[in-house]
């Protein structure tokens, strides 16, 4: 990998979306930890963006679009633990969004990391469970430190790298705490 400003930029941009998103795993509310991992996502778009990966970048950006519409309908329906019909639809069109998305960016079976690592991450904050969500961000970080070594962003790889220590930890925590 070349040495540009492009290249720098998005490392930077990278590693401020792992700063922010290292807490949602502390968190113990839902809408903090959407809400946070909004804004750093945010950063992970323009990074993979400068890094012309466009497989992350599609898939990013559905993340964005996925907190939103968790957000605005936490907002405008209240919190729920119960799984709607309305809400297995949103879950559908998500993961459709998603695969169709994956399809148009398709570049080398690898680029298929992001999407799994996003499939993962849209069930683990759809479903509404803390726990599960923090179970399933092991799995996820995984594939994304693969996809980030694929498309060069090695700072990105680090960090995800000690995400999943990150989010093994909260796990435990959590279910400690669930005791």
């Amino acid at each position: 990998m070349e040495l540009t400003l492009s290249y720098i930029l998005s490392q930077i941009l990278i590693a401020v979306y792992f700063i922010s998103l290292m807490p949602t795993y502390f968190v113990k509310n839902r809408k903090s930890m959407l809400i946070i991992s909004f804004l750093g996502l945010v950063c992970c778009s323009i990074s993979y963006a400068l890094l012309g990966a466009w497989a992350g970048f599609a898939m990013t950006f559905i993340s964005m679009l996925r907190n939103m519409i968790f957000l605005i309908d936490e907002h405008k329906n209240g919190k729920s633990n119960t799984i709607t019909k309305k809400d297995i639809l949103i879950l559908f069109i998500l993961c459709f969004t998603s695969i169709l998305f994956s399809i148009i960016t398709y570049n080398g079976f690898f680029s298929l990391f992001s999407l799994i690592a996003t499939l993962l991450y849209t069930v683990s904050v759809w479903q509404k469970n803390i726990v599960i969500y923090k179970g399933l961000g092991i799995p996820v970080f995984i594939f994304d430190m693969i996809y980030n070594i694929y498309v060069g962003s090695y700072i990105g790889a680090f960090l995800e790298f000690i995400l999943v220590f990150n989010s093994i930890s909260g796990f435990i925590l959590e279910l400690k705490n669930n005791k």
